[in-house]
């Protein structure tokens, strides 16, 4: 959608009362309980997010500048994000060193008086086009004992000198504004520090934990518009002497996926409720990640081969909606760096109390 329709979309959800509705009228969030029931019904319509100002990564730079922007920061950057008069990226991902791993990352943050200037090289940072701003994750003590103490973040306005995008890059499903992105010498003074210094993998976790969890609420709403239009299909389309509803390998389509969505359900909802009560929850998130993103995929497929040629073309929203799942399996974290940590915090819960 172009940044008319987007702002056209918006100044009717701020009319309707619904523009930000994970965040209240004083400023603070709705708890990650509330957050996941708001984002799943933006997630039922696949312009619900851009349209109500719950779109990653905007959504998630709300809850990061909420934890640790400065009142400057918040004036300058968090407030407008929070009106939706203007859109953020994150830019993290580095094409030269594996994605899961931030300890590698080569961008550099040097101080130079009252400024910090960076050099470096991202890719896949989503929202880029359009932006008013970056929060990037830089490397400021490449000497730090600690691999995790190495990096911090800043703020960095799209248009500052040597913020250059290089181009979009293209997916599967074409070009969705995930942009490469080069920093040449770019300038930006101190107060644009987010956080602590050497403290960007911390903020990182901080984001994308809840920002793992965002991207699940979102998806709920699309596996139950998916479940719903395969069910509609199903009861509209007669073939072989019968309803396709009334063939039981339907049926058993129906009935896995509903299965399936709770299960999504109750992992988001019980991640949410560890997060909001201050308890460990990376396990639970981790499963919820993986668990969600795959059911994502499985249900739009099935939907898709109920409507048969149908679902294959672009008279649905299922071949875009597919193009995207595809996508849910990598981002955040792939699978199996999911399944990697999963295990690990299994392994450690055995060896450290007998059971898991």
């Amino acid at each position: 959608p172009t940044d008319e329709l987007v702002q056209e979309m918006r100044v009717l959800a701020k009319e309707a009362g619904v523009l930000t509705p994970h965040i209240r009228e004083d400023g603070s969030h709705l708890t990650h309980l509330e957050t996941a029931l708001v984002l799943r019904k933006s997630g039922l319509s696949p312009l619900g997010p851009l349209a109500v100002n719950t779109f990653a990564p905007d959504e998630g730079n709300m809850h990061t500048l909420h934890h640790f922007a400065t009142e400057y920061q918040r004036e300058h950057f968090l407030k407008p994000l929070l009106e939706g008069t203007a859109r953020s990226c994150f830019s993290m991902t580095e094409p030269e060193v594996a994605g899961s791993d931030p300890t590698l990352i080569q961008t550099s943050a040097v101080e130079d008086g009252d400024d910090w200037v960076i050099n470096g090289h991202k890719w896949f940072t989503s929202g880029a086009e359009g932006a008013d701003f970056a929060i990037v994750i830089a490397r400021t003590d490449p000497d730090a004992e600690v691999p995790q103490a190495r990096n911090s973040a800043f703020i960095v306005p799209t248009a500052s000198e040597g913020f250059e995008i290089v181009r979009d890059v293209e997916t599967m499903g074409g070009r969705h504004n995930h942009p490469e992105i080069k920093y040449n010498n770019v300038r930006v003074p101190k107060t644009h520090l987010l956080g602590e210094r050497g403290g960007g993998h911390k903020l990182g976790q901080v984001r994308l934990g809840p920002a793992r969890l965002a991207h699940c609420m979102r998806w709920l709403g699309q596996i139950e518009m998916a479940l719903e239009m395969l069910i509609d299909r199903a009861q509209k389309r007669f073939a072989h002497g019968s309803y396709l509803s009334e063939k039981q390998s339907i049926q058993w389509m129906m009935s896995d996926s509903a299965m399936e969505l709770y299960a999504s359900k109750l992992m988001v909802l019980h991640a949410a409720y560890k997060i909001e009560q201050g308890l460990e929850f990376k396990q639970e998130v981790s499963m919820a990640k993986h668990h969600v993103a795959n059911t994502l995929w499985r249900v739009i497929d099935r939907a898709m081969q109920v409507h048969g040629a149908l679902g294959y073309s672009t008279d649905t929203p299922l071949a875009g909606m597919m193009q995207q799942a595809r996508w849910a399996r990598l981002a955040d974290g792939a699978d199996e760096v999911h399944q990697m940590r999963i295990a690990e915090l299994l392994m450690r819960a055995y060896n450290e109390d007998g059971s898991v």
